[in-house]
């Protein structure tokens, strides 16, 4: 029998008899794979793209505790976000940091330095830690926020919270999921469902790339789709509940913004908040929130109407910098899956907290948090252990880590020649695999990628070991390099072809294929050429 964890097919999958399947490689399903497979269950996740290629690669990169919770009392849900904000800082440094924030405040404008104070003294609190101050118009640091509009500048509050790559926290967290026997497959799609008379018993799954299909049985599904969730509903009767929307962010280089932290400001037009936030070594803009109404199977892609409204943003706060379309490095757009209230209410009104539905073993999860995933998984798993007699789901308090870390002193001279920040940055990226990644790499790949913080050994890994099978997955998920190079990275891509050839077997044929279809992608969903 082939051992799933090693299976070169979808067709070696139903040989298992499964406990639970999990549809969906997003941060939520990675997290319900790795809680369920903490708790000794046979589990499998199927993903109908590659992993995080969803919401989870495409968020504002930040792990928030969540300070608009206060404001609406709901005190409960910012707790829980502090303190899993917390651990993720402290189980995984390096891939989850601490970032500082800063408000700047205008006379007669909201939000004033009073009432956002008041705002992060709670928030501090519950965090366990002071960690905000207030400075006036005379000492508020410029370093930091270099270019901020000085006209009725009343001064600024900084404050905390983190930053992380979140699709490499969706691929460590299915890493760790494996290392307890739980099974991942990318590009394998549910494309039914089975059952046997209304109990839900199993799906029907399709590989990508082949169109070979298999049927799975399992005691139970969980459907952690997000913005898909009302497709495998309506399998079991049930209406659309998800309002999609868009949210967009542009990339600039560093030097054209050079902020040393993330600038809170509300935007001129509307009184959203926008950010301006350092990330790799270029700035982000962003983000927007407005309904998305082309398909969802698309890569989405900024409009020419998010294009002006963030650039009118971030002109009116840094009016010195005069940023134009042709600063743009890149764009990056994302479909958070809303709840709809029914209501024709403005999108950024709209409740972001989950629910959970039960449909005769058709557990489904959508909306929340990135910062609260692995409550949001445990809360799914407990709404499925009905199915599993015998599963105790953990706690949400419990102190079990859901990260394994390599703490141990790494032999290896090329690694240890590199800068502090920057090994700390690899532990964080790849946990107990770091030795692995190390023993992979050639001596001269310890090098960075262009101006990033990537380094050549990190996509070589990819390309070996985490299921890359089409080039975007590598340069806009394993790594990031597509979104923070120029031309997507396209000076770069004769080597990257050579790894590939190297470590995957991609032959010339594949290769010239799969490069002629990441740069149409690049250019139709990740540069301005689109809205131009």
């Amino acid at each position: 029998m082939t051992n799933p964890a090693e299976a070169s097919c979808i067709g070696d999958l139903q040989e298992h008899n499964w406990d639970l399947i999990v549809v969906g490689g997003g941060i939520t399903g990675a997290g319900i794979l790795r809680e369920a497979a903490r708790c000794g269950l046979k589990v499998l996740l199927v993903e109908q793209r590659d992993y995080a290629w969803g919401t989870s690669s495409r968020s504002s990169k930040m792990v928030h505790g969540g300070l608009r919770y206060i404001a609406q009392g709901q005190i409960r849900v910012t707790k829980e976000s502090v303190q899993e904000r917390e651990r993720l800082m402290k189980e995984a440094p390096g891939l989850v940091n601490l970032g500082g924030f800063t408000m700047p405040h205008y006379k007669g404008k909201f939000p004033g330095p009073l009432a956002f104070g008041t705002l992060l003294t709670v928030y501090d609190f519950l965090a366990g830690k002071k960690a905000h101050s207030f400075s006036d118009q005379t000492a508020v640091d410029h370093k930091l926020i270099p270019g901020l509009r000085q006209e009725g500048l009343k001064g600024a509050t900084t404050f905390r919270d983190a930053f992380v790559d979140d699709a490499r926290l969706v691929l460590r967290t299915l890493d760790e999921a494996r290392l307890d026997g739980g099974v991942a497959v990318n590009y394998c799609k549910v494309v039914e469902l089975l059952k046997d008379g209304q109990q839900v018993c199993g799906v029907r799954v399709e590989d990508a790339l082949s169109e070979t299909s298999a049927d799975l049985k399992a005691k139970v599904i969980i459907s952690a789709t997000g913005a898909w969730s009302d497709n495998l509903r309506e399998q079991v009767g049930q209406k659309p509940v998800v309002r999609p929307l868009r949210g967009s962010h542009l990339v600039l280089p560093g030097w054209r913004v050079p902020v040393a932290q993330a600038c809170c400001f509300m935007h001129p037009d509307d009184g959203r908040p926008v950010f301006v936030f350092p990330w790799e070594g270029s700035t982000v803009i962003g983000t927007t929130d407005l309904d998305h109404s082309t398909s969802l199977d698309d890569d989405p892609a900024i409009s020419e109407q998010e294009v002006v409204y963030l650039l009118k943003a971030a002109n009116s706060e840094f009016p010195s910098a005069g940023i134009q379309r042709k600063d743009v490095t890149s764009t990056w757009s994302g479909v958070r899956p809303v709840i709809s209230s029914g209501k024709n209410i403005d999108p950024s009104k709209e409740n972001r907290e989950h629910a959970i539905w039960d449909d005769n073993g058709l557990v489904s999860v959508c909306g929340g948090k990135l910062t609260t995933f692995r409550l949001i998984a445990r809360d799914a798993l407990k709404k499925a252990s009905k199915y599993l007699p015998g599963i105790t789901v953990p706690a949400p308090a419990s102190q079990a880590m859901l990260f394994r870390n390599y703490d141990d002193v790494v032999n290896d001279c090329r690694f240890n020649t590199l800068e502090v920040g920057q090994q700390k940055r690899l532990r964080g990226r790849f946990g107990t695999r770091l030795p692995d990644v190390l023993a992979l790499a050639k001596d001269h790949e310890f090098t960075r990628i262009g101006f990033t913080d990537y380094l050549w050994l990190e996509l070589r890994w990819a390309a070996a070991k985490e299921q890359v099978r089409h080039l975007d997955d590598l340069l806009l998920r394993r790594t990031r390099i597509g979104n923070l190079l120029p031309e997507g990275a396209r000076e770069h891509l004769d080597r990257v072809g050579k790894v590939m050839a190297e470590e995957a077997g991609w032959s010339e044929h594949y290769w010239q294929s799969e490069k002629s279809r990441y740069k149409a992608l690049w250019e139709k969903s990740y540069s301005l050429y689109q809205t131009a």
